[in-house]
């Protein structure tokens, strides 16, 4: 049993669990029957745990020099191999479930993919350590909207590039000073806890705007009340920040944001033509 809450945790349950409920809540919006809803969970389930794994695999070294104590591998919980090895299995199973939803539609999970587990090596400490996000959030309602049958448009394909790049820097923040002092050179690490804040702030608001504007017709009333509630997050979590720079309320601040930005793409689905 405690192997199995070590591997649950060293999968980044949360992220998963969460994305992986976006891309059914998703795929029942647009109206799927029950069995592709399955297909679509269990495709992006299986790339979440693959990525998380791979992830903390790659990570434990670096991990365990900074004292990660809530990283079962670093702490010694689990071998590397083993979570190596799941990883992999993992990335192997997402494939062909991917492609349960047609071919484009797999086609654009194994993209997806692809590009999460190009994040976890190399390029998490290289200036282009957002782009991977971008690839993969955008290819996510996409990769949903075609096993469908639906076309995605190029605005849902921007907002989920935005709010996958926002998601990169609010990611690190937790971790920005151990994975500075580590020699991880990403781009957030280059922007510091103030740039990577505003950048994570400018990137969601834009998909705020791009999941209003972007679908035709006017923008839902939900609209208005949520910018402003995002920008009031925004301005309180930035004035903490001005007052402590260590202080979580700008990170739940972004946090908000993205939750909001989770919320509007449920609603654009739905005005998928």
């Amino acid at each position: 049993m405690s192997v199995a809450i070590s591997l649950l945790r060293s999968s980044h349950p949360e992220p998963a669990a969460g994305v992986t409920a976006v891309a059914a809540l998703l795929a029942i919006g647009l109206d799927r029957p029950w069995p592709g809803v399955v297909a679509t969970a269990a495709t992006v389930l299986a790339s979440q745990l693959s990525i998380g794994w791979v992830n903390d695999a790659l990570d434990a070294p670096r991990d365990a020099a900074v004292g990660r104590t809530d990283k079962p591998v670093a702490a010694g919980k689990l071998s590397r191999r083993l979570v190596a090895v799941l990883g992999a299995l993992a990335a192997v199973a997402c494939v062909p479930l991917g492609f349960l939803s047609g071919w484009a539609a797999g086609l654009v999970a194994t993209l997806a993919l692809a590009s999460a587990l190009l994040y976890d090596w190399p390029l998490k400490s290289t200036p282009v350590s957002v782009l991977p996000y971008a690839v993969s959030f955008a290819c996510l309602p996409a990769f949903v909207a075609l096993g469908a049958g639906r076309t995605p448009p190029l605005w849902l394909l921007a907002a989920g590039g935005l709010l996958g790049a926002g998601a990169h820097f609010v990611n690190t923040l937790p971790d920005l000073d151990d994975d500075i002092r580590m020699g991880v050179r990403g781009l957030p690490q280059l922007f510091g806890r103030s740039g990577s804040l505003l950048a994570s702030a400018v990137l969601l608001l834009g998909a705020t705007a791009t999941l209003a504007f972007g679908p035709p017709g006017p923008p839902p009333l939900l609209f208005w009340p949520a910018l402003a509630l995002a920008l009031i997050a925004l301005s309180i979590g930035w004035y903490f920040m001005r007052r402590d720079p260590s202080s979580r309320v700008p990170f739940l601040a972004v946090i908000a944001v993205a939750l909001i930005d989770v919320v509007f793409l449920l609603v654009s689905g739905l005005r998928l033509d």
